[in-house]
Parts: C-alpha cells; structure tokens; sequence
C-alpha cells in the first residue's frame, strides 16, 4: 500500500501515523531515539506489506497485468490503490480528504528536524503537489508513476502505465472492494495485539 493509505490504516495516534509515513524510508531496525509508539507504526507499516502482497485479491489484481507491467504490478497496485482510496474517500474516513491531506503534511512538517532526508524531500514533494489528496486525480497518479519511473535504475514502462491500469479499473477495484475492509480489519486487530495506549500514542 501507499501513503495514504499506510497513514489511515495507522488510525487516529498521531504516532503511529508518523511511523506509517516513516517506513518507506528506514531500514533495517527503527532508531530507538523514536518513542515506541513510532517505532511501533513503523513495525505497522511493514506487517501492513506482508499482509497486502500475500492477500489473494492483491494476488489476482497482479495477474490482471500483462508483462512488461506485471513486472512491476506491486508499484502500480499500490499507487492504484491509494487513487481509488482517495477518489472515495467518504467511504473509508469520517475526516474530509482536505483536511486528513493537510493534518497528515502538519504532523510531518511537526517532525521534520528528525525526519530521514528522503522523507524530507518527499515532504517538500507532497506540499507541492497536495499530496495525498491529490491521488484522486488520474493525472496526478500518471504524473507520479513517471516520477517513480524516473528514479529507478533500469529502464521501465511506468510512464506509459496509466492507461493500462484505466482499461483494467473496473476489475481492479473489484479486487481493492474486497481487499481494503479485510486490511482495515488486519491492521486495527495489529494495533490492538500491539497493545497501544490510543491516549498516550503522540509523537513526543
């Protein structure tokens, strides 16, 4: 999954929210300098990963990619994804887009001092482009998948991969139907067994 994703699934502690942003950019064991709520929405965000890439409807969406976009079916699935979570957003939160868009960049912006460089610079990226908000548009997501087509090493289709997923829409948001509620069911049953204190999970 996405960000926008990853930061909704994390809840309403806004530490867990900042260690579902910080784990696309650590790796290996999370700093112990961060408050364990953090180190916990990190520890979140990757049993967030190995649930999605084994769930069957990820599986069956993947297959509905023709090579050479299967190959990189699990970058589109989770940029796809993050659209359809954010074109219907209502659906899934009680806060606006607007406002969940904003707060997420406030809480980052809080912590940027401590924030690992790349998060730093992709904060600068999100507050440019209104990120995540923004994935509701098709051509923000087109734009970003070239971006991220851009920075990998070896040549890739990404740039060309938005039609593709546009004529493949209706069954993959078929899939992500099914997916998403048994996710949110996955990652509030993690938090609960983590046993985080809602009341006490800010990032100090």
């Amino acid at each position: 999954m996405n960000h926008l994703a990853h930061a909704l699934l994390a809840g309403d502690d806004d530490a867990l929210r900042l260690g579902g942003m910080l784990g696309d950019f650590v790796r290996g064991a999370p700093d112990d300098a961060w408050p364990r709520e953090v180190v916990m929405g990190i520890r979140l965000h990757r049993a967030i990963d190995v649930y999605t890439d084994a769930h069957p409807e990820v599986l069956a969406a993947k297959a509905q990619l023709a090579p050479p976009y299967r190959r990189y079916a699990g970058i589109l699935l989770d940029m796809w994804f993050d659209h359809c979570l954010a074109r219907d957003f209502p659906r899934w939160s009680a806060v606006p887009l607007a406002r969940f868009s904003t707060d997420l960049r406030a809480l980052l912006h809080d912590r940027e001092p401590q924030l690992p460089p790349a998060l730093q610079r992709f904060l600068a990226y999100m507050q440019a482009h209104d990120l995540p908000a923004a994935y509701a548009r098709t051509q923000v997501l087109g734009r970003a998948l070239a971006g991220i087509g851009q920075r990998l090493q070896r040549a890739n289709p990404l740039a060309d991969a938005l039609p593709v997923l546009q004529a493949q829409a209706s069954a993959l948001d078929g899939h992500f139907e099914v997916f998403f509620p048994e996710l949110q069911a996955f990652a509030r049953s993690w938090i609960y067994q983590a046993g985080i204190d809602h009341a006490k999970a800010r990032p100090d």
